[in-house]
């Protein structure tokens, strides 16, 4: 469980001018966020648009972030979807050496009842070799994975260690840390309420925005492990915008214009149809935020 406490990072998947997986960029943005301090990284979530590479590419993609990362830190594999048996063939097949856990996002387009979420995420946890992490994103999936669901699941199989949670309802985050069992993880999958959920309990966030920062992302969500509100919200308010900033046209087209800004992980914002690069007028926000922000250095812990 120590593991998944802190900052996750949710890696996109940098592309060339042409589109094709850069992977020295990709080294680049591993080693930049293990050297900055995040506690583990998520290969192939949605941020990293697994559904747009080939199999050949996701194979190369999860052995080069292998390779980099070299037992630095723990892995996290997107392993999903809303066909429960090719999901659970997916896990059955797939080579997971080398990953410590399996983030598993709610069946999508179906809209399937509670029980079928139930029924979906037990197949995937009775079949899987490592432990999983429930996705829940309603704004992609078209449905919530409501308070009881999870906490019956939580009880009902020890391979299920937590949920990253990203209704972005505090509420509702609130009421899944007052239910579930004392082990399970509560992390947040919205940067923007990521601090408060911390403090109110949660275990950290799997950040988006936190390949751009990761110091300053993952200084902020130590403080708020700690239970330093006042430390945590210098770091966490400079950021506000930024956040914002990065969903406005939809992710990962946000994160990847501020990293190309930033000349972090290539130079390109290339994302592959159905989605298309930032906007200029989005380019520009980005590029006043980044011209005068500076990265707050607070006192160690």
């Amino acid at each position: 469980m120590q593991a998944f406490l802190g900052t996750g990072i949710a890696l996109v998947t940098p592309f060339d001018k042409d589109r094709m997986v850069d992977y020295i960029a990709l080294e680049q943005l591993v080693n930049h966020q293990i050297d900055n301090g995040v506690d583990y990284l998520v290969v192939l979530g949605t941020t990293g648009e697994p559904v747009t590479l080939s199999s050949a590419e996701k194979e190369l993609v999860k052995k080069k972030i292998i390779a980099v990362n070299n037992g630095r830190v723990p892995l996290v594999l997107g392993v999903g979807g809303n066909h429960t048996a090719a999901v659970v063939e997916e896990l059955q097949s797939s080579n997971l050496s080398g990953f410590d856990a399996v983030l598993s996002v709610s069946p999508y387009y179906n809209k399937p009842s509670q029980e079928g979420i139930f029924q979906h995420f037990m197949e995937v946890a009775t079949a899987c070799p490592v432990p999983v992490i429930l996705y829940n994103v309603p704004g992609r999936t078209s449905s919530n994975i409501a308070v009881e669901t999870v906490v019956r699941l939580a009880q009902s199989s020890k391979n299920i260690l937590g949920i990253k949670e990203a209704a972005g309802d505090l509420e509702q985050a609130m009421r899944l840390l007052q239910s579930v069992p004392k082990d399970f993880l509560v992390i947040s999958g919205d940067d923007m309420i990521a601090l408060p959920m911390t403090l109110a309990g949660g275990s950290g966030v799997i950040s988006v925005l936190g390949q751009a920062y990761p110091k300053t992302f993952s200084d902020m969500i130590r403080y708020g492990l700690s239970g330093s509100a006042k430390e945590a919200y210098q770091l966490f308010y400079p950021l506000l915008d930024v956040i914002d900033l990065v969903f406005e046209e939809g992710n990962p087209v946000g994160i990847k214009a501020l990293l190309s800004d930033l000349q972090i992980a290539g130079n390109t914002s290339q994302v592959r149809l159905p989605l298309v690069a930032a906007s200029a007028q989005l380019q520009d926000k980005i590029k006043s935020f980044t011209g005068n922000f500076t990265p707050l250095e607070l006192t160690k812990i």
